[in-house]
């Protein structure tokens, strides 16, 4: 076969095949608009519709035309709709109660994780990988796209409890921390798929993982919540919003990427430590680890890395001051092995070679300075 012949027949599966993945809905649950019918909208403001041009009295963007492609609504008994979501009350970090669909899904782009406060496994990594996010989208976040992390441990999480939690991440407008009733809770997880089971043998107590969603078309997405936040920031702001944000640039040839070269250290570093640290770019989360094996003993940075609930719970003396520095944000056990370890401790004394020096309390903690993030 061709190479013409080959292309044609790619093109054909996706001009034929592309309405299958992105438009999961069938007419019979919603109205295609007809040419009478066209919509003009605003891209930051969806809610925003009008059928004819002019600007968002919102922003004073110009009003876009809606594509044929996209000229769907879902109706009312939509399989993704009003009918599927319950519309319990939940409460925000703010003490504000809430609609679970009509206030918080009805016509927006999504993303909802299950977390609770008092986690001392994944979900402060969860959480920081998603302040990540949070940055990557700007100002779309509170916009066009809200994130909501529902509490699964509401009796301990009220309001307080999590708008504290919130503030130790840099929630910023648009990130909501939910809490209600633990049926209601319970029931939206299992809704939105993200529900686990009571595991004895799982002390993180449910999965880290993210729903995103496009209410408006129907369209959700299940991600590791741990993933790369440039990944899922992409996922959300490009792929699961695609028709606001097409350039109508011409992909590149795979062929044209070029070769990957991370080492185990640089790997390690990068999906594990970098939500909340950095190596001579300043304080994040927590502290910025340049230099820190100078000031440090590799054996209690080894056992640090590996078990630091365990630090933390024998109340090992620069355990508990790191944890009163960095606003009580404990270190999550992220499982990683002794072999592991010892890469990591090795990337940093790689890293902190050629970064920028840091300066250090008589304890060996790295000072507070302000972020550097124009030397990245």
């Amino acid at each position: 076969m061709s190479h013409k012949l080959i292309r044609l027949f790619f093109l054909g599966v996706l001009l034929f095949g592309m309405p299958l993945v992105v438009q999961p809905e069938s007419p019979a649950h919603g109205t295609v608009l007809k040419d009478k019918d066209l919509l003009y909208t605003c891209p930051m403001h969806p809610e925003v519709k009008s059928k004819t041009p002019g600007t968002c009295p919102k922003c004073g963007m110009s009003l876009s035309r809606k594509d044929h492609a996209h000229a769907f609504v879902v109706g009312n008994d939509s399989n993704w709709g009003k009918n599927y979501f319950p519309n319990v009350t939940l409460i925000t970090q703010d003490g504000k109660k809430v609609r679970f669909y009509d206030d918080l899904l009805k016509g927006k782009l999504v993303a909802i994780d299950l977390i609770y406060t008092s986690c001392r496994d994944l979900c402060p990594l969860e959480t920081a990988k998603l302040a990540q996010v949070q940055k990557l989208l700007g100002d779309r976040v509170g916009k066009d796209i809200f994130f909501y992390s529902i509490s699964i441990d509401p009796k301990r999480d009220k309001p307080e409890v999590l708008k504290a939690y919130a503030k130790k991440y840099n929630a910023g407008p648009g990130w909501f921390f939910l809490t209600g009733k633990p049926e209601d809770i319970e029931l939206i997880s299992k809704k939105l798929g993200l529900y686990s089971e009571p595991d004895p043998s799982n002390r993180d107590g449910h999965t880290p993982s993210l729903m995103i969603g496009n209410v408006p078309a129907g369209q959700w997405m299940k991600n590791g919540a741990l993933d790369n936040p440039k990944f899922i920031a992409m996922m959300i702001g490009q792929f699961m919003d695609s028709f606001k944000t097409d350039s109508g640039e011409v992909a590149r040839n795979y062929t044209e990427a070029p070769t990957l070269n991370i080492s185990k250290g640089k790997y390690l570093f990068s999906t594990r430590c970098a939500p909340c640290h950095t190596i001579g770019h300043g304080v994040g989360v927590g502290p910025d680890l340049q230099g820190v094996t100078r000031v440090r003993e590799r054996t209690w940075l080894s056992r640090f890395i590996t078990k630091p609930d365990e630090m933390l719970a024998k109340k090992d003396p620069l355990a508990i001051s790191l944890f009163k520095k960095y606003n009580e944000i404990q270190m999550p056990n992220l499982r990683l092995a002794d072999a592991e370890a010892e890469i990591l401790i090795d990337y940093l004394e790689e890293q902190s070679a050629v970064a920028p020096r840091a300066s250090f309390t008589k304890e060996g903690i790295p000072e507070k300075q302000g972020s550097n993030r124009k030397s990245q």
